[in-house]
């Protein structure tokens, strides 16, 4: 259906049931008591539109998710033809020719020697994944100790229980505890707010790295499988890595038999700008976890991609990883994944993303003027806006300025205003944007504009 196909007693009848049915992720049900939920029925391009007919500009791209941009017929016709073929098999001990094809495609794609392809339905499976695959190795190799992870302050991994651990949010964890034990965290890379060299940014990196490695040392090497990291780190507001950040923790990890993971569920697929985000960054982990932009989201589909090594110990004998997931590798996900990365390939979205990384910062920049702008950061096509009350003293808000500001203020704001982008204090208050890979500077200029507009506005309500 298109908007013109929904009347007004179409729109109260969705917003009944919406209210009385349908549980949102992540999302205070009471927020919507008294109005209705907004309800998004088309996507275009870079464009969204709701129930009325107001048009938006997708600066998140759904959830870090559509990089070719909404509505690309060729990627619906993809899961069509092959929904009419093969609509579903499972991997369990079969194949089917489109699952097949997309894992040499991602292992070509991959750096070093990351040629097995494990798939999942999305991003917190990968990384389930990935953690047990990382125990189960070091059992068959003969050092079963080897169990413990390592993973950042704010860092987001995703929602099961193994992934949950991973995270380092508390309030996402709290109400599920205890969770699976021996997730250790270490500092981020903030260096707006470093805790050390807040004047050298490589020293700052080098003294981030080092932190990994007193972890291992504290835990006892021996009982350490995995450090997860992500290329830049989504939650808190977009961290990219320091000079050389990733090269020292490789360095670590090799020296302590510890497996590197790079939680590149954001980070690939153009959102930099290159297929992996590790590739940028110039670093080879010994696993990727994937998912979001893999099909641009047009079906679900993740995966987890590890070493010769890792997959080493089970090509003999009567060992198997027993994992595994219904819907993973999908028949219809993996063909729509094909298509999207043909689209890649055939328009050259990581290059334009290349190409136009620096006018989108640049033009983000601009907003360092106002008052409530403290940072701006970010890479590719993937940024944060760090809100302050002081950009002298960079003072952040209160629990209930924080709560004022972001919740009732911001984000219906931004969206009233024709932007769809995410206000978010997990850590301190940010703004982030992840737009589809397909814009350029119209589409920046626009996102400044709003952005200015809405900001301004907050900083008289403080």
């Amino acid at each position: 259906m298109t908007n013109a196909d929904y009347d007004a007693q179409d729109a109260a009848r969705l917003a009944a049931s919406a209210h009385d049915h349908l549980w949102m992720h992540f999302t205070r049900q009471s927020s919507y008591k008294d109005s209705p939920v907004p309800t998004i029925v088309r996507g275009d391009g870079a464009r969204i539109y709701d129930l009325q007919g107001r048009s938006y500009l997708d600066g998140l791209a759904g959830l870090f998710v559509v990089q070719a941009g909404h509505g690309r017929r060729e990627l619906a016709e993809a899961a069509y033809k092959q929904a009419s073929e093969l609509a579903f098999f499972p991997l369990w001990s079969y194949a089917h020719p489109q699952a097949i094809e997309l894992a040499e495609r991602l292992a070509g794609y991959a750096p070093g020697d990351l040629n097995k392809v494990f798939f999942t339905t999305g991003g917190g499976e990968a990384v389930e994944t990935a953690w047990k695959l990382a125990k189960q190795f070091f059992k068959l190799t003969g050092k079963p100790m080897k169990t413990k992870v390592i993973s950042r302050n704010i860092a987001y991994h995703g929602t099961p229980q193994g992934a949950l651990s991973i995270t380092g949010i508390p309030d996402a964890k709290k109400y599920f505890e205890p969770l699976v034990p021996g997730a250790i965290k270490v500092p981020n890379t903030n260096f707006y707010r470093a805790a050390e060299h807040g004047d050298d940014l490589e020293a700052f990196g080098r003294w981030a790295a080092d932190q990994i490695e007193i972890a291992i040392e504290m835990e006892g090497a021996d009982t350490v499988a995995a450090v997860f990291l992500e290329p830049v780190q989504n939650s808190g507001g977009c961290f990219p890595p320091p000079p050389g950040y990733f090269q020292r923790v490789r360095e670590i990890c090799d020296r302590h038999d510890v497996l590197l993971v790079a939680d590149e569920v954001i980070c690939s697929f153009g959102r930099l700008g290159t297929m992996f985000a590790s590739s940028k960054f110039g670093f080879v982990p010994d696993m990727i976890t994937c998912a979001k932009g893999m099909t641009s989201g047009y079906s679900p589909i993740g995966a987890m991609i590890a070493s010769d090594r890792l997959f080493e110990p089970f090509r003999h004998g009567t060992t198997s990883f027993p994992h595994g997931y219904t819907f993973g590798g999908h028949p219809v996900s993996s063909a729509v994944a094909m298509a999207n990365l043909d689209i890649f390939e055939r328009e050259g979205l990581n290059q334009h993303v290349l190409d136009n990384e620096g006018a989108f910062r640049s033009t983000l920049e601009k907003l360092r003027d106002l008052p409530i702008v403290g940072d701006v950061r970010g890479d590719g096509y993937f940024y944060g806006i760090e809100l302050v009350k002081d950009k002298t003293t960079k003072e952040t808000f209160n629990d209930d300025e924080s709560e004022r500001l972001l919740r009732g203020f911001l984000s219906k704001a931004l969206f009233d205003a024709g932007l769809y982008c995410r206000a978010d204090d997990r850590g301190d208050a940010v703004v982030q944007l992840a737009p589809p890979l397909i814009i350029g500077q119209p589409e920046f200029d626009e996102i400044e504009q709003i952005l200015r507009s809405v900001l301004t506005e907050a900083w008289t309500r403080l």
